[in-house]
C-alpha cells in the first residue's frame, strides 16, 4: 500500500482539525457578537478566528507546495473513473476554499469599518491590505468579501461532508487502502 508522505498527513490533519474549529466558531460568532451576553466572548473567537484562518492559509500554501514534489498515492485500479474524477475534484475545490477562504476573511478586516487589528495568537499583528482599507469602495469590497466567505463556508461543510463519507465507504463499504493512506495508525 502506498501511504501520504509524513509531512503530507501532518499537514492534512492540522489543516482538517483548524477549518473544523473555524466552522464551528464561524457559525457561532455571528449571533454571539450580537448578543450583549457573549459579545465579548465573541471578540476573543473572532480574534482566534482570523489566528486560525490565517494559519490555514499558510499551511495550505505549505501544502500545496509541498505536493508539488511529493504526488499524492494513486487511487485503487478498481475504482471506477467518475469516482476518481470526484475524488480529484473534492481535493483541489477544497485546496480553492481554504486558499480563498482565508483571502476573503483577510479581504473583510481590511476593509472592516471598525479597522480592529488581528493579532496573530497575540504575538503579532497581521498586517491589513492597505490597498483595500483605502479604497473609496472599502464597504462595497467588505460586502462581497462577507458574502464569498460566508458561501464557502457552506461549501466547506458539504465538502467536509463529501470527503468523509467517501473515505469512510471506502474504508468499511469497498475495504480498500483509500483511507488508511492517511492514517497511519490504520492498516488494511
Amino acid at each position: 500500500m502506498s501511504r501520504y508522505s509524513t509531512v503530507a498527513v501532518i499537514l492534512h490533519w492540522l489543516i482538517a482539525l483548524a477549518v473544523i474549529a473555524l466552522l464551528i466558531a464561524g457559525f457561532w460568532m455571528g449571533d454571539a457578537i450580537r448578543n450583549p451576553e457573549t459579545q465579548a466572548l465573541a471578540f476573543e473567537v473572532f480574534q482566534l478566528h482570523k489566528s486560525l484562518g490565517l494559519t490555514v492559509l499558510v499551511l495550505t500554501v505549505v501544502r500545496l507546495l509541498w505536493r508539488l514534489g511529493h504526488p499524492a498515492p494513486a487511487l485503487p485500479d478498481a475504482m471506477p473513473g467518475w469516482q476518481k474524477t470526484a475524488a480529484h475534484a473534492t481535493a483541489w475545490a477544497f485546496y480553492v476554499i481554504l486558499l480563498v477562504m482565508p483571502l476573503s476573511g483577510w479581504v473583510i478586516v481590511s476593509t472592516s469599518p471598525f479597522g480592529l487589528p488581528t493579532m496573530w495568537f497575540g504575538l503579532f499583528e497581521w498586517p491589513h491590505i492597505t490597498q483595500l482599507t483605502n479604497a473609496a469602495s472599502a464597504l462595497q469590497i467588505n460586502g462581497a468579501a462577507e458574502e464569498v466567505h460566508e458561501l464557502l463556508a457552506f461549501g466547506a461543510v458539504g465538502l467536509l461532508f463529501l470527503h468523509v463519507g467517501g473515505a469512510l465507504k471506502h474504508h468499511f463499504i469497498d475495504r480498500d487502502d483509500v483511507l488508511a493512506r492517511m492514517l497511519p495508525w490504520l492498516s488494511r
